[in-house]
């Protein structure tokens, strides 16, 4: 099983990297996906079912419904913006939060869970029920909004209704070329 959680966790750091690399706006989003999902199935493996099922709905979900979205009405326009923190000193602290995680989780792997009482499907429906109702809301009033801005036509609105005298002068340069 440890070996399942380092692949899965590779995983999830492997698509964590391409979310970062990643050019396009939706193809970084489809990378969060996958990262949310892999970190579902550690923490279902570990033992915290109802976080794994939170995790999936929300993280792989209804975010990447948002996003799929927002890009959707922002556009993907590339912007050249420099980051806050110099490169060297953002890898440093990237570095010291991976040790201090380290630190703080490896105690904790020799742990095995306790397994739970009562089958998944019971957890799931009655204790949270009505959250994972709220989710599944939330989930297809983001598909139908995503369906909605994908399926509408643009529409060729005129910035004012032509006049008389513009029809006139229409007709008259008309003439001028048959002439």
């Amino acid at each position: 099983m440890e070996a399942w959680l380092a692949i899965l966790l590779i995983g999830a750091v492997l698509c964590a990297i391409m979310a970062i690399r990643s050019a396009r706006l939706l193809a970084a989003a489809i990378w969060l996906a996958g990262v949310s999902a892999l970190v579902s199935l550690v923490l279902y493996l570990l033992g915290a079912q109802i976080i794994a099922v939170i995790e999936l709905s929300v993280g792989a979900g209804l975010v990447t419904v948002l996003f799929v979205f927002a890009i959707n009405i922002a556009g993907e326009e590339a912007m050249d913006l420099r980051g806050l923190v110099p490169e060297p000193l953002a890898v440093v602290l990237v570095g010291v939060a991976a040790i201090m995680l380290g630190w703080m989780v490896l105690p904790a792997l020799g742990v095995i869970p306790p397994l739970a009482e009562s089958p998944f499907s019971e957890l799931l429906w009655q204790d949270r029920g009505l959250d994972i109702l709220v989710q599944i809301v939330l989930i297809f009033a983001g598909v139908i909004g995503v369906l909605g801005l994908i399926g509408e036509a643009p529409r060729a609105v005129p910035a004012h209704p032509p006049g008389e005298a513009e029809l006139e002068a229409g007709s008259e340069s008309l003439k001028e070329i048959e002439a």
